[in-house]
């Protein structure tokens, strides 16, 4: 099974559904509540629409669509609402609606470094000022590889690199000091994965995308997931928010097919933190590739040893165990992910082999504060549809 492919119903029928949900091993019931909650999601307010994919196995048991992907035109902050378009120019939500992944960008990063440490060319227990960019000052802080990949650098949450000049990022980034010793604690920090990448592209030769198309999404199939999507692919784009300070942090207006993030947006779309647009089917892809061990289909792209990395709690590069229970809720002590804050999020289960992916536009029209309890509730119903 390591190498099999997912597999979809043959037909979109019910009674093709409830074999391949008898075949995963997964309850159909429980699988018809998560769709029915993930169909209460829109009128709820916390999307305006979303994209629900769960399976076991090689079976894809689950996929379903609910709202829109564009609804809105802007924000209304005196109405605290969302100004409508036309009818005509709303566009529904389908299952290979292509979402702004946000921070689960950073899984391929890690991805992506993990492939370098397996090829020699990144130590993980190294310095990062050994991968230092020429003529950059970057103070010893004692900061290695692991300490990044696992956000116990110490490092700050995040710097405002929108507000400067490209020229400047890389400076900005080699001389923040963290805020406690590297390895004491866990603080999760978007400066990880950025520095990540400019230390990837350093010992490469190559940007950051090409690492993600030739050593990833390339030899998986993944057709749908990449950088800076073209203009084409727009229809099919969920959208995102009306980005006005003083709720944003840069006024773009409405944010439809472009990133969202605005230090992605600074850095011409391409970050290690951010940036990423992708499906459900995508997704999964990834996630049935780690738990087959880094293989899918003919394709290899991480050994076992480097995805037991991933996976194996608190997790190094993906939030496992204690450090995911947020979102991964009754699923097993084991269970790994990460989330968006567009609204995405990737869970994957090595104990029950399932994995499940909620991605909505929780950001169309506006940023709102986060809640979490939809993705706690769609993870029970799938803890509760494994039947053995």
């Amino acid at each position: 099974m390591a190498r099999t492919r997912l597999r979809r119903p043959a037909s979109s029928g019910a009674a093709a559904l409830r074999r391949f949900q008898e075949k995963a091993g997964l309850d159909g019931g429980e699988l018809t509540a998560l769709a029915a909650d993930v169909d209460g999601l829109p009128a709820a307010g916390w999307c305006a629409g979303a994209v629900v994919l769960a399976g076991r196995g090689p079976y894809v048991a689950l996929e379903h669509a609910t709202g829109w992907a564009l609804r809105y035109a802007s924000y209304d902050p005196e109405a605290d609402g969302g100004v409508e378009l036309p009818p005509e120019k709303w566009l529904p939500m389908e299952t290979g609606t292509v979402f702004d992944l946000a921070s689960v960008t950073k899984v391929f990063t890690a991805v992506a470094a993990l492939q370098q440490i397996e090829r020699g060319t990144l130590e993980l227990d190294a310095p990062i000022t050994r991968y230092a960019e020429e003529g950059v000052p970057a103070p010893e802080h004692g900061i290695t590889v692991r300490h990044m990949l696992g956000h116990t650098s110490g490092l700050r949450a995040e710097l405002p690199l929108y507000e400067y000049n490209t020229a400047e990022h890389a400076e900005l980034l080699w001389r923040e000091p963290p805020l406690t010793d590297p390895g004491e604690s866990y603080r999760y920090s978007d400066l990880n994965p950025l520095l990540l990448q400019r230390i990837l592209e350093r010992v490469t030769g190559r940007p950051l995308d090409v690492l993600v198309r030739d050593g990833i999404t390339r030899p998986l199939g993944m057709d749908r997931t990449r950088f800076c999507p073209p203009r084409g692919w727009r229809g099919r784009i969920a959208a995102t928010e009306d980005q006005r300070k003083p709720w944003a942090k840069l006024n773009r207006g409405l944010v439809h097919g472009r990133v969202h993030d605005e230090n992605a947006y600074a850095m011409a779309g391409v970050a290690g933190h951010a940036g990423l647009f992708s499906t459900a089917y995508d997704l999964a892809v990834l996630c049935r590739t780690l738990l087959s061990g880094g293989a899918y289909g003919p394709a290899r792209i991480l050994a076992p040893s480097s995805v037991a990395l991933l996976l194996e709690p608190p997790g190094l590069g993906l939030p496992a165990g204690d450090r995911a229970r947020w979102f991964t809720g009754a699923l097993s002590s084991r269970a790994a992910g990460h989330t968006g804050f567009t609204g995405t999020s990737m869970v994957l289960d090595p104990v029950s082999d399932t994995f499940l992916i909620l991605l909505a536009n929780t950001v169309h029209p506006v940023r709102r504060p986060a809640h979490n309890t939809p993705r706690l509730a769609a993870a029970s119903h799938l803890a509760s549809a494994t039947l053995s």
